[in-house]
């Protein structure tokens, strides 16, 4: 694969991004060649991303990123792949924003008619993975509930603002939403997103009974398949660096892509957003 751009898909998977949170935030502005979103005190779509490719961002955007989130009470964030311009990294430590994490970025290119087949792993006996109708209230609410559960720490109760932003999502007509069922009791749930021939695998839980059998490697492959059915040439998903997400979906084919950098403006009351 010594043809693949990386920049290119740096550029096609943050614009993505970008457009995804977009879609589920309450306030959204423009900066330079990407945006700045905020769904409200606690919630993960706050955030800037998607900028840094095709247009200079200036020292008059970098300050009005900073005001967009200090003024709605939360830590202003930057999300760069390791292509963003050093002047764009020089602008935003002048103004006082450190790095608090990194996630990988994976990809995988999907060819016609490819089989994608089982799972490496395999999958338990019985195991279903099954595509909800996007306007079954009932099934958007679980597929939200499964899905986000390996978000919060084992035993915590989901916010209804994290639950309706996972309903959102599931109801955009560019998304499709799977759930896993193993002997009548859904045990794993994730999204995919596809346009412009990108699919993006997200928001994928395993529930902690029903790890380590192969439900994740299940829950990608259908994932891909959509995907091929939508007519992508790529897939891309997001991981925690080392985490079984990552392990998972490069027993399925994908390639480390690149390393996010997230960057925040710590101050005096502002909340930290996850």
């Amino acid at each position: 694969m010594s043809d693949v751009n990386l920049v290119e898909i740096a550029r096609r998977f943050e614009r993505k991004q970008a457009q995804a949170v977009v879609a589920l935030a309450t306030e959204s502005a423009p900066l330079a060649d990407g945006w700045m979103v905020f769904g409200g005190v606690g919630s993960y779509v706050n955030k800037s991303c998607g900028y840094g490719y095709d247009q200079e961002v200036t020292g008059a955007e970098l300050d009005a990123l900073v005001d967009f989130f200090s003024s709605r009470g939360v830590e202003p964030k930057a999300e760069l792949s390791p292509f963003a311009p050093v002047p764009l990294l020089r602008g935003l430590a002048e103004r006082g924003f450190v790095l608090s994490e990194f996630e990988t970025v994976l990809y995988r290119p999907l060819v016609a008619g490819e089989d994608l087949g089982r799972p490496s792993r395999g999958a338990p006996p019985g195991l279903r993975i099954e595509r909800i109708d996007p306007s079954d209230d009932a099934a958007v609410r679980l597929f939200a509930q499964v899905s986000g559960s390996g978000f919060v720490p084992e035993g915590e109760v989901q916010s209804e603002m994290f639950l309706e932003l996972g309903a959102r999502g599931a109801r955009n007509p560019t998304t499709d939403s799977f759930v896993a069922w193993l002997d009548g009791v859904p045990v794993g749930a994730g999204g995919c997103e596809t346009s412009e021939g990108l699919t993006s695998l997200f928001g994928t839980s395993v529930l902690p009974a029903y790890r380590r059998k192969g439900i994740q490697q299940a829950l990608i492959s259908a994932r891909l398949a959509r995907g091929l059915e939508r007519g992508s040439d790529l897939a891309a998903i997001m991981s925690g660096p080392g985490i079984p997400t990552e392990r998972n979906a490069m027993r399925l084919g994908f390639l480390m892509a690149y390393s996010r950098a997230v960057l925040v403006k710590r101050g005096a009351g502002l909340m930290p957003s996850p």
